[in-house]
């Protein structure tokens, strides 16, 4: 199997992970995890419009993407952010800046030559 083909594997795996973070309301739930540590779901929907019940199904999408995950603490389930897979999405981000840099620099190199 060629690089390229593995990369398009890899890459459709990590669509849900791209799905997941390209909504506003979970970026934002997972920009106030990263910051203010595990939190309930009580403390996440203080001082915001969106519902206990809207922030669940959110953290389900997080979770369902391998974001997110909740213990059980006492009553309270505790939704925490997987570090490891913001580090996938980052070395994948990584790994197509880096495919633009080589177009842009064949493309300036082309026209150099013209």
């Amino acid at each position: 199997m060629s690089a390229r083909s593995r990369a398009r594997g890899g890459l459709a795996g990590a669509a849900p992970l791209f799905a997941a973070l390209g909504d506003e309301t979970r970026l934002a739930l997972v920009a106030r995890l990263c910051t203010d540590g595990p939190l309930s779901i009580a403390r996440l929907t203080e001082g915001v419009r969106v519902t206990r019940q809207a922030v669940t199904k959110h953290l389900h999408v997080l979770a369902g993407a391998g974001l997110a995950r909740a213990t059980q603490r006492g009553r309270d389930r505790v939704w925490q952010i997987d570090a490891g897979r913001l580090d996938e999405a980052r070395r994948w981000l990584d790994h197509i800046e880096g495919q633009w840099d080589e177009a842009l620099a064949r493309l300036k190199a082309t026209l150099e030559r013209s």
